[in-house]
């Protein structure tokens, strides 16, 4: 990035919001599956262990989305989950979905802004988030609520489309903000200091893998699933067309190491 300071967009939560209740966010599960994050579970797996999440802990998903992940972590781990999501049309699939598994009862979602997490003080043993607090406007906040709602000793654990150590250009940053509905890229280095502003102990801040994850879903689009991704289009040969060379574009960024993917977990003080 040029200067010092992230790139900041004029993406606002209507934005996101729009992608998340309309065919953008069809697609996105089209290529991704239910979890909508790249490494799908086994991502979700590493995030947990190197978490240390074990049986009866509770938990809380911010940005939970169709609330896959909440149910990966109650089927595996045998935890109990919350979930926070802004997307009317996505809590209320969570819901429909957790009952369709039998899990109901087990799970609690509600309609809600993660910088002002509707739950009380230090209600949780951890904090979880999977590619998805790159659509947050107001990180800090996020992160400043996370630590309110975690007991001391609690830990957050999440993973995020981040800016790469290299960086990108304002231009590059703008071009893939917006197509993704960002309203900024953090890195490393900016969750790491919002971290340690708000109270944690980091005990991991890494990049990981992302650049085949993103060719995967190409080869997809292109090679497998066209006609599914140009029937949620509205058949719309041109959208199709520029949506993918977007994403080429981001591609690109990624094997250039400009853009990546981080995972973080720490531990409140």
């Amino acid at each position: 990035m040029e200067g010092s300071e992230v790139l900041k967009t004029d993406i606002a939560l209507s934005n996101v919001q729009e992608v998340y209740s309309g065919p953008e966010g069809q697609l996105w599960e089209l290529i991704m599956g239910e979890q909508i994050h790249a490494g799908g579970m086994m991502s979700s797996r590493a995030l947990a262990e190197g978490a240390g999440i074990r049986e009866e802990m509770k938990g809380i998903d911010l940005c939970c989305c169709l609330g896959a992940g909440m149910r990966f972590l109650v089927k595996n781990y045998h935890v109990r989950m919350c979930g926070v999501d802004a997307t009317e049309k996505m809590v209320t699939e969570a819901r429909r979905r957790a009952e369709d598994e039998g899990m109901a009862g087990k799970l609690d979602f509600r309609l809600g802004d993660v910088t002002n997490i509707p739950y009380g003080n230090e209600e949780f043993d951890f904090v979880w988030g999977e590619d998805a607090w790159c659509y947050v406007i107001d990180k800090e906040r996020l992160i400043r609520e996370a630590a309110r709602v975690l007991k001391p000793g609690g830990i957050i654990a999440f993973t995020d489309w981040i800016e790469g150590d290299i960086g990108l250009s304002d231009e590059e940053a703008n071009r893939i903000n917006r197509f993704m509905k960002f309203p900024d890229m953090e890195s490393v280095k900016g969750y790491r200091r919002l971290l340690k502003k708000h109270g944690f102990d980091i005990r991991e801040s890494v990049e990981i893998e992302f650049a085949k994850y993103v060719d995967l879903y190409i080869a997809m689009l292109t090679e497998q699933v066209a006609y599914d991704a140009l029937k949620i289009l509205g058949d719309d040969m041109d959208l199709f067309k520029a949506m993918g060379e977007e994403m080429d574009f981001m591609r690109n960024r990624i094997h250039e190491g400009k853009m990546a993917r981080g995972r973080f977990i720490g531990m409140k003080k």
